[in-house]
């Protein structure tokens, strides 16, 4: 009767100590931690052309926000720091943060209630916003040019609502993904393809019989988190983001990656 007392108290202080232990990891500094590893690991995107892709060569993820978070690295730690990259997904960019996966996520991640309820973020570093991507020689020039118009949208996304609180008489046709979205848009099943700016000069790349229209009609910027609580490090992204602002590097990376794209404006995105 005693041992299984002593192991009953036992198991119970050993619970007790990991319990602690847990609720103490979650709340440790991030950024006095990235201090002491000279390190800071992203959550990126891989499936975004221009933000974040993986190569089909050397399995290297590229893009704006690689770049971006590199130079936010050096910023925050110093020259000789390192950038590490996680990969992640529109489902599970938060659970990454909540489980200390990653110090920070930079993966096209709009700023929204909803989101400022479980992750702090910066200030915008991107003016994303909707888009219209229409044919070169289509006469769509406008959001209120879409009236009467065949509009595709992905499902799950704003684009729906957007395009009918500015185009109430569009007639909008759904598709599960962007693939098959602007796939319909090449078979001539729809006079635009509307959804997120970024997203579509992606697609601009590597499709020069296109151009976005009007430029974007919402705004619906992107934003850098990290976990409730992570003031510190919070304080920091935000100063780098402004000294590669005023450095001329924030620039730099914008013409880097958007600055060929047809009908993207530049500009916009430099003076946000």
């Amino acid at each position: 009767m005693r041992k299984k007392y002593f192991l009953s108290t036992f198991l119970i202080a050993l619970l007790a100590i990991t319990l602690s232990a847990c609720g103490q990891n979650k709340n440790q500094s991030i950024y006095q931690t990235v201090k002491e590893t000279k390190s800071i690991t992203w959550g990126v995107k891989a499936d975004t052309p221009l933000f974040g892709s993986m190569s089909i060569k050397d399995g290297k993820v590229r893009g704006f926000e690689i770049d971006l978070a590199e130079a936010l690295t050096h910023k925050i730690l110093g020259k000789h720091a390192k950038a590490n990259f996680v990969t992640t997904t529109a489902n599970t960019k938060i659970q990454l943060l909540k489980n200390r996966n990653v110090d920070a996520v930079i993966a096209a991640m709009t700023i929204t209630p909803e989101r400022k309820k479980q992750v702090e973020f910066s200030k915008p570093y991107f003016p994303a916003g909707q888009s219209i991507m229409v044919a070169k020689n289509s006469k769509i020039n406008n959001v209120k040019d879409l009236n009467n118009k065949r509009v595709l949208i992905v499902k799950g996304t704003t684009s729906a609502d957007a395009v009918r609180k500015f185009a109430p008489k569009a007639e909008i046709l759904q598709f599960d993904d962007y693939g098959q979205a602007f796939a319909a848009l090449k078979a001539d099943q729809g006079d635009a393809f509307v959804t997120d700016n970024g997203i579509l000069a992606g697609i601009l790349r590597d499709n020069p019989g296109y151009k976005i229209a009007g430029g974007t009609f919402t705004n619906q910027p992107y934003g850098i988190a990290v976990n409730k609580g992570q003031n510190e490090m919070m304080e920091h992204i935000n100063l780098a983001l402004t000294q590669l602002e005023k450095d001329g590097t924030y620039n730099r990376l914008v013409e880097k990656w958007f600055g060929n794209i047809p009908g993207f404006n530049v500009k916009e995105i430099e003076k946000y």
